[in-house]
């Protein structure tokens, strides 16, 4: 089975947005359309803030729904949707037991669900304002569950941001690899997947020499930075930062850390992001971007 990049979640997160993932925002236009568009994507209803269930998959038949004695307990939907089950293959496959069940917006019946990869669209289940698919992390099968009505996304509270300041777009020189280099990239579940690292970008801060190593999302995709700097767990999100810059043009590579990022798992619990990895931890404040979200968990 083909394993999903770090933010085919997320995350990311990252490629055009499907029901199993929310597009990373580019860099296209000012910080204002920027944050414009961030916030839209964030709050759609396929966005991070519908998430109310991530349930890693045991081998056999798991009962699904929001009655207490399920094998799985949905948060939201009816009291019992159906039943998955994983089989010795690594297939899953879902029978319905609740008329109101749809898969792929059709009536229910029993039907194999395709997992969500980073090229294809997984196999939906919904009940109402309710639908799951299911994701791979780490080599395991989980259910990952969305509510259109979610209190995370009905509550939505806006994000609060430093002021643009021009002096955080930062020109620095990109030293490519090469070959790319593996870097095993550790999420906040504790598993380490590994990625592919194209190079680092290089650039001066306070007289000292810094670096980040990004991510390889593939050709056609902007450079990704996961990392923290001295206002993480303070102002900013505690667990990481993210940032896209553009593809090198003559050698240089433009930061423009104004357009740096909370991860999803800012705003729910149930996403997958990860962490930065060695190398990407500045010693410095980045007083630019997003601020840390007030997350109150339902």
């Amino acid at each position: 089975m083909p394993r999903p990049s770090l933010l085919a979640a997320t995350l990311l997160l990252v490629l055009a947005a499907g029901p199993g993932r929310a597009a990373a925002p580019g860099n296209a236009g000012s910080l204002a359309e920027w944050r414009a568009g961030r916030i839209e994507r964030l709050t759609a209803p396929d966005g991070w803030l519908t998430l109310i269930g991530l349930h890693f998959l045991h081998p056999g038949a798991s009962t699904v729904g929001r009655a207490p004695g399920n094998g799985i307990v949905l948060a939201a939907g009816p009291d019992h949707l159906g039943t998955v089950t994983l089989g010795a293959d690594h297939t899953v496959t879902f029978v319905p037991a609740d008329a109101s069940a749809r898969v792929d917006g059709r009536p229910a019946t029993k039907v194999a669900l395709v997992p969500e990869t980073p090229s294809g669209t997984p196999t939906v289940v919904s009940a109402g304002t309710v639908s799951c698919f299911v994701i791979e992390r780490g080599g395991r099968l989980a259910l990952r569950v969305r509510d259109t009505a979610s209190p995370r996304r009905t509550g939505f509270a806006g994000i609060d941001s430093f002021p643009e300041d021009a002096a955080w777009r930062i020109e620095a020189v990109w030293e490519a690899f090469a070959e790319p280099r593996e870097l095993p990239v550790t999420n906040v579940l504790g598993q380490v997947t590994p990625e592919k690292a194209p190079g680092r970008a290089v650039f001066q801060r306070d007289g000292r020499t810094h670096e980040l190593l990004a991510i390889d999302e593939g050709p056609d995709e902007p450079l990704f930075f996961v990392f923290a700097d001295a206002t993480t767990g303070r102002e900013t999100y505690g667990a990481a930062r993210f940032l896209y810059a553009d593809r090198p043009v003559g050698g240089k590579v433009i930061l423009d850390f104004n357009r740096a990022y909370n991860p999803p798992c800012a705003f729910t619990p149930f996403s997958t992001c990860p962490l930065p990895p060695a190398g990407n931890v500045l010693p410095f404040r980045i007083t630019a971007g997003e601020k840390t979200y007030p997350r109150a968990d339902p």
